[in-house]
């Protein structure tokens, strides 16, 4: 994909860390209705100023509904701080978000697609910003060693209004990993990796971090 046109401008740049556990689940009940609703739970530390200090907190709750074997529809709320190195000034966010999530796998990989959108209510701006998100990642288990997967994925994020200014519509950031897979057990897996974030700022230098990320999936 492109980068915006004032990527090629001045650019802050940043090591991290990131550490992320999402536990999600069916309800596992007997009635048709309710053997169907899902819950997700993830919880995201993220660790910046070349991986010194707390700089990004994410809680994110939800429930789904399994529309097919497949595919699911969700809602949700999280809640985020953000501090430095991400901006200078630190904030807390409110968010209200849904995703389509469709996962279909096979002998040779795993493809998921995520579609998401969210409403951020960020502190002392009175204006509601409106994203959207769109996740593909692939998952390839080798061979010869069958717990071992390779992964990659790609997240486009989108502004879908003019939340600072006039000009914030429009690309916000993009997300590139690569890594490997482990399955720890039959409910666990862990993916390790590199991440590579480009956050387009206003008034800023834009921002490219180079991430060590480690994940945690539990599906009970």
């Amino acid at each position: 994909m492109g980068w915006p046109k004032n990527a090629e401008c001045a650019i802050e740049r940043d090591f991290q860390s990131w550490f992320n556990v999402t536990a999600t689940g069916k309800t596992h009940s007997k009635d048709k209705i309710l053997s169907r609703v899902l819950y997700w739970l993830e919880t995201q530390e993220r660790i910046g100023d070349d991986s010194s200090r707390f700089s990004q907190i994410l809680v994110r709750p939800g429930l789904g509904y399994a529309l097919t074997e497949n595919l699911s529809i969700w809602v949700g709320y999280a809640w985020i701080y953000t501090g430095i190195p991400n901006t200078s000034n630190p904030f807390e966010e409110d968010r209200i978000w849904q995703q389509l999530l469709w996962i279909k796998s096979n002998r040779y990989l795993t493809f998921t697609s995520r579609t998401r959108t969210e409403q951020r209510f960020l502190e002392n701006n009175p204006k509601t910003a409106y994203r959207f998100r769109e996740l593909i990642k692939i998952s390839v288990p080798i061979k010869q060693y069958t717990k071992f997967s390779f992964v990659a994925s790609d997240e486009l994020f989108l502004h879908k209004n003019n939340f600072v200014g006039k000009n914030s519509r429009g690309f916000d950031q993009n997300r590139f990993f690569i890594g490997f897979g482990y399955k720890i057990n039959p409910i666990t897996t862990t993916e390790i990796g590199y991440m590579n974030q480009y956050i387009r700022r206003f008034g800023v230098p834009d921002f490219l971090s180079n991430i060590v990320s480690i994940n945690f999936f539990i599906n009970f």
